[in-house]
């Protein structure tokens, strides 16, 4: 069983982690107007940072955690069926968030046309803040087991957490700003939903904490993984593209993935 001071350095680690969702929300209110340039920068950063710490850390310790439990010959067989299992999931996760409400896709991420009623605003940007609740909640539990298994392995986790919360936050704060005129709204609206990070980890945990060995950490490490890619390629990249930077977004992902390996360097 983990003692207290674990268990709150972890959900620290997983707050953080959700509330970066409200420093987007922040950006989102006070910049005018979040311009193309920032946004696929700032989507090809979140998924440079979490393709490169997907292959390069999570993955890894997800086979090296099922090693230890099932064997040199079954573990990394179990490994890639959680990493592809995490992949299904999230998949079809998305698949039941309508993309006109999904805060992945152009259409919600670039804003609305400037001439749309404010009714519509607010409801994309209620609809929006539901969905990223819906994506959050999942992470937060990752997070959190990832941190009581070993801090040092969830520091870039957290990072690559918060990072692709920022432009979510961006997402949820901007539709509500327009709508109400309220830039105090827009950001509470985006914490908010961030805040779905920290009650994934404690519901999470209250449920499966019985089951929480190596074998239970490499299959999360392992899907988590595989969330992190998919949600990289299927979601952050392409709506990057969507704004017509395609060299802010290249950029953006080389400089996520060399955040990322420094990082790495600098804790190993």
């Amino acid at each position: 069983m983990y003692d207290l001071s674990t268990m709150a350095v972890a959900f620290a680690m997983t707050l953080v982690a959700g509330l970066a969702t409200g420093l987007g929300g922040l950006i989102g209110v006070v910049k005018r107007a979040p311009g193309d340039r920032f946004m696929a920068s700032a989507l090809g950063l979140s998924a440079g940072v979490m393709l490169y710490v997907s292959f390069v850390e999570i993955l890894p310790k997800g086979v090296e955690d099922l090693s230890e439990a099932w064997g040199q010959r079954a573990g990394p067989w179990a490994a890639v069926a959680a990493f592809f299992g995490g992949v299904a999931l999230i998949a079809v996760i998305d698949r039941f968030v309508p993309e006109e409400i999904n805060p992945h896709e152009p259409s919600t991420v670039t804003g609305v046309a400037g001439d749309a009623r404010k009714r519509k605003m607010m409801k994309a940007g209620v609809l929006t803040a539901v969905a990223l609740a819906l994506h959050n909640f999942p992470e937060g539990f990752a997070t959190f087991i990832a941190a009581l298994e070993d801090p040092m392995v969830a520091v870039p986790i957290v990072a690559a957490i918060a990072i692709h919360n920022i432009p979510e936050g961006v997402a949820v704060a901007v539709p509500i700003r327009e709508a109400t005129g309220s830039r105090a709204k827009g950001f509470w609206w985006a914490t908010a939903s961030g805040l779905a990070e920290p009650a994934g980890a404690i519901i999470g945990f209250v449920i499966l904490a019985p089951f929480i060995g190596p074998a239970a950490m490499g299959l999360s490490f392992a899907a988590v993984a595989g969330i992190m890619v998919f949600v990289s390629l299927d979601e952050l990249l392409p709506t990057a593209e969507a704004t017509g930077k395609h060299h802010h977004a290249v950029y953006g992902l080389i400089a996520g993935m060399a955040i990322m390996a420094l990082s790495l360097l600098l804790l190993g």
